[in-house]
């Protein structure tokens, strides 16, 4: 029986610990679908198609290494509904502190109560990567400071070209 996981998130953009967690449930996983979450009511900086394809490039290594299949997908209902149809019986969660815990907390116990079949995995982000959020990195990066410590030389390079040009 082929293991699959879930992971999700909005990617935008993609950073270095949300590759942490890619990464490591790889390891666990013959099939890892990889969730952008994608609202009406959100305006990402990047369009769910360039979300798709940062994702798609920086998991291809991970790939390689691990043997496991990534598949990337968007999603606009329930985390828990998008992994049920993906078929996974795992949702791995990264978890920076106490905070990310709280919260993933009651998460997995609501998910478990709709979806009993799938179990959440809460993998804690290393301290390289701990203090990394998608947010600051897109607000650092739209405000002209260097993110290169935060995201691959790929993300930064795409960053780079949204950054309103009186910025640079």
């Amino acid at each position: 029986m082929k293991r699959i996981g879930f992971t999700s998130g909005s990617f935008d953009p993609v950073t270095n610990g949300h590759m942490d967690v890619i990464a490591r449930a790889a390891r666990m996983v013959d099939t890892l679908v990889v969730g952008i979450g994608v609202h009406p009511g959100k305006t990402p900086l990047f369009s769910p198609d360039e979300r798709i394809d940062m994702l798609r490039a920086e998991t291809a290594l991970i790939t390689k290494q691990t043997g496991c299949r990534i598949d990337v997908v968007t999603f606009d209902n329930l985390t828990v509904e998008a992994a049920r149809a993906a078929g996974a019986a795992l949702i791995f969660r990264g978890l920076r502190d106490g905070t990310d815990f709280d919260y993933e907390m009651q998460m997995a116990g609501m998910n478990g109560a709709m979806a009993p079949d799938v179990d959440t995995v809460f993998l804690p982000a290393g301290p390289a990567v701990r203090h990394i959020t998608g947010t600051l990195v897109r607000q650092i990066a739209l405000m002209g400071g260097d993110v290169a410590e935060f995201v691959s030389p790929a993300v930064a390079r795409r960053l780079k070209a949204k950054v309103p040009k009186t910025r640079s």
